[in-house]
């Protein structure tokens, strides 16, 4: 697994770069504040229901949540379960809000 800062992330944003962005939040988090990511909570990651994202398995995608501990979590499932190319957000929201507000 990859880990992204969100320095980086937005630099690849700002580039218009295509990138795959899933959130392992809950729905109120994603509904509070989102990046535009597929939402896709922990819990359905950790119970494999992650047909939303399975045509993702061999392309880029970076797993983020609020402070980075939920989408480590989440990116070590998808690794086993065959994802190919797997980056965690480092800090998740909380590190992005700091840098660049909401």
């Amino acid at each position: 697994m990859k880990v992204l800062s969100v320095n980086e992330l937005k630099q690849k944003i700002d580039n218009g770069e295509t990138i795959h962005l899933i959130d392992v939040r809950e729905p109120h988090e994603n509904a509070e504040f989102n990046i535009g990511g597929i939402l896709l909570p922990l819990g359905k990651v950790q119970t494999m229901q992650i047909e939303a994202i399975e045509d993702l398995k061999a392309t880029p995608v970076i797993v983020y949540c609020r402070s980075g501990n939920r989408s480590m979590q989440a990116a070590m499932i998808l690794e086993q379960l065959g994802f190919e190319d797997v980056t965690n957000l480092a800090g998740g929201m909380l590190a992005w809000e700091n840098a660049f507000g909401r």
